[in-house]
């Protein structure tokens, strides 16, 4: 599958201070294959090794982590040749190695001839940086998620579609009616299947979308085995706990994070720490809460208000057991505006974009704000047709941002300085 990091994967490859490259991202988010995939394409040939799964390479690591030393003993483990320039080594669960991943500060400074990347996930828990310092300004870094809604459409063979509507919000234009309706689809079904490369898979093979939910469970069962596995029993009890709160959240009328859904007397004190665990792991979205529309957005965060999305809406809509039904008829449900909105945050987080959130004294909530350099964009999200709200148009006319943008299920259009956009058409936006 066509994956947008291997654009950025050429270009690093490419680079003329080319560094050790770390393929950040939560587990199974299709960091391996990238990989893999490019190597195949890119080099003569490719080592990959698993520091979790070998023992004996990680245990030899311990020793010595010179250059010199690492390639001789992979090399030896794997019976194939680490050539400069020609071979790709790659490091897979790289979190798992402390001392593989503080090797490729030496990898940069003694043998930048060696092309060295890494995949892992967890760094943020799973690496003991109190002994282990992360070799800052000596690997480059792209963070992976989910495929958008742009990568799942060419993975549907759906590549023309993709085409027509990017043209069509290039000009400002409707798109055919017919074209919109297959895009509607299209868009619905993501919402069930999400952007898990093993979900999208099944789906471009024509797996029926009954069978994904199986794969998304198994996703999330291994979220749950990392909690196990990276934190203490009882830091464990209270992640799980404020992960299996997150429907809960953002089914209330007001989906800012409430401690007290968690649990009874819940607080920040309590469950502060879990929910920057979940953050840090890729497994949920935190959107802030802004006071001021002005920029930077990130000097006027209320750090107390923030809601929390799940890094995939896949992954939302399996855990709530919403009907398939409702969602592929476009039925009328309240839990579906949750469900609009976290496929929004998705998208948007993937476009490498910070999640703002605004509230004015109880009167208004803008769904999202973005800042892109010196560019303010105030964004209202509706899950239909229906497109009546005060909020947005409150905003403009307080803060008189760069662009208004309404996401819904009407095709595109411009009316009062708002520009309507298809939710199918969110990766379009020029943020």
């Amino acid at each position: 599958m066509k994956r947008k990091i291997d654009k950025k994967l050429s270009e690093w490859k490419a680079a003329a201070d080319r560094k050790p490259l770390i393929v950040d991202g939560a587990r199974q988010v299709g960091k391996t294959y990238a990989l893999t995939k490019f190597a195949k394409e890119h080099y003569e040939n490719y080592v990959h090794v698993n520091l979790d799964l070998n023992g004996r390479i990680q245990s030899s690591i311990q020793e010595d982590i010179s250059p010199a030393s690492i390639i001789r003993i992979v090399e030896a483990e794997t019976h194939k040749r680490v050539i400069p320039h020609k071979t790709l080594l790659i490091f897979d669960e790289v979190q798992a190695s402390e001392r593989a991943l503080a090797s490729l500060k030496y990898f940069y400074e003694d043998a930048p001839e060696y092309h060295v990347a890494a995949a892992g996930s967890l760094f943020g828990v799973a690496v003991n940086r109190e002994r282990y310092s992360f070799p800052v300004g000596r690997v480059s870094t792209v963070h992976m998620y989910p495929m958008d809604f742009e990568e799942y459409l060419v993975a549907r063979d759906e590549a023309f579609l993709c085409d027509e509507i990017k043209e069509s919000y290039a000009k400002g234009q409707s798109l055919p009616a017919i074209l919109h309706a297959r895009a509607i689809d299209l868009y619905h079904e993501y919402l069930i299947c999400g952007g898990m490369p093993a979900c999208v898979a099944a789906r471009a093979k024509e797996a029926s979308l009954l069978d994904i939910p199986t794969l998304q469970a198994e996703i999330v069962n291994n979220y749950i085995a990392d909690m196990a596995k990276y934190a203490s029993a009882t830091e464990t009890v209270k992640i799980r706990a404020c992960y299996d709160s997150i429907p809960a959240q953002l089914a209330k009328d007001n989906k800012k994070f409430q401690y007290k859904v968690v649990r009874k007397g819940g607080s920040a004190g309590i469950f502060g720490a879990s929910i920057e665990w979940l953050r840090l792991a890729g497994i949920v979205l935190r959107c802030q809460n802004i006071e001021q529309g002005y920029i930077p957005l990130s000097a006027y965060v209320d750090f107390a208000a923030f809601k929390l999305y799940m890094s995939d809406v896949g992954l939302l809509t399996m855990k709530t057991a919403l009907p398939h039904s409702i969602i592929l008829m476009s039925a009328e449900n309240t839990f579906m505006g949750a469900v609009t909105e976290n496929y929004i945050a998705q998208q948007l987080t993937a476009m490498g974009q910070d999640l703002y959130y605004w509230t004015s004294a109880g009167r208004a909530e803008l769904d999202f704000v973005i800042q892109s350099r010196e560019k303010l964009t105030a964004i209202e999200v509706k899950r239909g047709l229906h497109t009546k709200g005060k909020s947005l148009r409150m905003f403009q006319s307080k803060y008189a941002p760069d662009e208004c943008v309404r996401l819904s299920l009407k095709n595109f259009g411009i009316q009062g300085g708002i520009r309507a956009v298809p939710l199918y058409a969110v990766f379009c936006l020029e943020l």
